[in-house]
């Protein structure tokens, strides 16, 4: 009913709402762990280095070279773009930081107590404390969580709703179904703190995107679109070694896409553009590598120390594991379907045959069927996936934005009173996810319903400051998602400027049916 009263303007100002509603949202559930990204982040930010030996003993995926010095063992895409809005947020930081500190050493206070049943957070805590990090630390994950993580992910839906209102020709059910990737996957539970994987499934997306072009029907030759395209799917590689399923199927799609063009269209520089564009991501990669190893050819993992995993294949990646396929889709602490019921659509095989439900191209549909398995055989094979027990779905988030294509077109067959159940039941499930978020104990993700459902709502990081007693017990979750309603309302009702996007074209249509 609420969509039904609002005045939807435009195309363009439906999406100036929904990018301010999601990132506000993804915004307030922040969550404050300190991840390894985050650490060259701040050197970048503070030194312009990669080499972090300030923050040696703060995270076991740090680890040290010998004269060459210290950096986490994996590669530092989303550290170069965690750094962006730490650098421009730096000088105030630093402020805020030295105030704190200053006093506490003039009152002499000693750590508070952390509560949790964690003894390594509770010793990360201490440490950080003693060193006078802990306020650096959790200000600078909320930077790159708040500048960085939540309004790309914002767009991320935004684009998604782009590309819906192509393809259905309706404003209303597109609005709705953004929503719904938006808020009912763990793009949601991701989007609370700098993490490479949900940024390679963004790169990948928007590179997908680009070649697909669907609101173009002609081939606009000589366009940047493959340029963009090729360094977007390549620096997924500087994401994660993961990106490279993604170079090779994005490329093959890119080679597709092009033979399709009408013969007056096809022009082989696209092609060079797209590999050009790709070649620049790996060779930012490649320096990286050369700088902080000696030998731009081995991965960060070739060098860290031996661990659990690192002993199966290569530094951890062997053959694709049969179990590890079940624990990647449907194990209880990270798998992708009991994460996502609502991807659970994806698996009805008429949506990926039958053109009447399906609403992406034959070609799109093959390619994202090929991306998802192939990127699910890979992280199979990576041992280091059994390692998300404690941290929830992670590995697999890349082939989100793809599988919900599929799902889109699904939804739109269903009868309108069960896609609304299911729409609202996954997103009130992947709410609570992100709401509560450790899956290590219990019942993993479905502990995360039961607590919520019980106990009420909460946010991340007020969790963290009543844990450690710095927020009083009145302040609770229900008083700031009230404010937070607030907000929303005032987003969706106050006047925009008539917003029309010059281009694409086809974005400037009104459909409001």
């Amino acid at each position: 009913m609420l969509i039904k009263k609002l005045q939807l303007n435009s195309v363009g100002d439906i999406s100036l709402r929904l990018f301010l509603t999601c990132w506000f949202v993804y915004t307030l559930h922040f969550a404050t762990n300190t991840v390894r990204e985050i650490y060259p982040a701040l050197s970048l930010g503070d030194h312009l280095s990669f080499d972090v030996s300030e923050y040696l003993g703060f995270h076991p995926d740090i680890f040290e070279i010998p004269e060459r010095g210290v950096f986490i063992n994996n590669n530092p895409g989303a550290s170069i773009l965690g750094a962006i809005p730490y650098t421009i947020a730096r000088p105030l930081v630093d402020q805020l930081v030295h105030r704190v500190n200053v006093a506490r050493a003039a009152s002499n206070a000693e750590a508070p107590e952390y509560d949790t049943i964690y003894p390594m957070a509770k010793e990360f805590f201490q440490r950080a404390y003693e060193q006078g990090l802990d306020i650096k630390f959790g200000i600078a994950a909320g930077v790159m969580q708040a500048f960085l993580m939540a309004p790309i992910t914002a767009l991320s839906v935004v684009v998604m709703f782009l590309i819906l209102v192509n393809l259905t020709k309706s404003t209303r059910k597109s609005l709705l179904l953004a929503i719904l990737f938006g808020f009912a996957t763990p793009i949601f539970y991701r989007s609370a703190q700098l993490n490479h994987n949900l940024l390679e499934a963004i790169f990948a997306f928007f590179a997908f995107v680009l070649l697909w072009r669907p609101w173009d029907k002609l081939g606009n030759s000589g366009k940047p679109y493959y340029f963009i395209a090729g360094l977007l799917a390549g620096w997924t590689l500087v994401l994660d070694y993961s990106g490279a399923i993604v170079i090779i199927v994005i490329g093959l799609y890119a080679v597709a896409r092009w033979n399709n063009q009408p013969d007056g269209e096809k022009n082989l520089a696209d092609l060079a553009r797209f590999v050009i564009g790709v070649g620049l991501s790996v060779l930012a990669l490649l320096l990286y590598q050369g700088f902080a190893f000696g030998n731009p050819f081995y991965p960060a993992q070739h060098y860290m120390p031996q661990t659990t995993f690192s002993g199966f294949g290569y530094q951890g990646v062997d053959w694709p594991q049969l179990d590890l396929i079940w624990l990647l889709s449907f194990g209880m602490r990270y798998g992708l379907f009991v994460s996502a019921p609502l991807l659970l659509l994806v698996l009805y095989i008429p949506g990926w045959l039958d053109k009447n439900i399906r609403i992406v191209g034959k070609l799109e549909t093959w390619t994202i069927l090929i991306f998802s398995l192939a990127f699910l055989l890979f992280t199979a094979a990576n041992q280091f996936s059994r390692m998300q027990f404690n941290s929830g779905i992670r590995h697999i988030i890349p082939v989100i934005p793809f599988l919900f294509l599929i799902v889109a077109g699904v939804l739109l067959r269903l009868p309108t009173w069960l896609a609304i159940i299911i729409g609202v039941f996954t997103t009130y499930w992947s709410w609570a996810l992100a709401m509560y978020r450790d899956v290590e104990q219990g019942l993993g993700v479905f502990e995360a319903i039961i607590q919520i459902t019980s106990q009420g709502p909460q946010l991340p990081w007020l969790s963290t400051l009543q844990n450690l007693g710095l927020v009083p017990s009145w302040g609770s979750a229900w008083m700031v998602l009230v404010f937070a309603a607030i907000i929303l309302w005032v987003i969706w009702s106050i006047r925009f400027p008539n917003i029309t996007f010059k281009w694409p074209m086809m974005f400037q249509r009104n459909n409001n049916n």
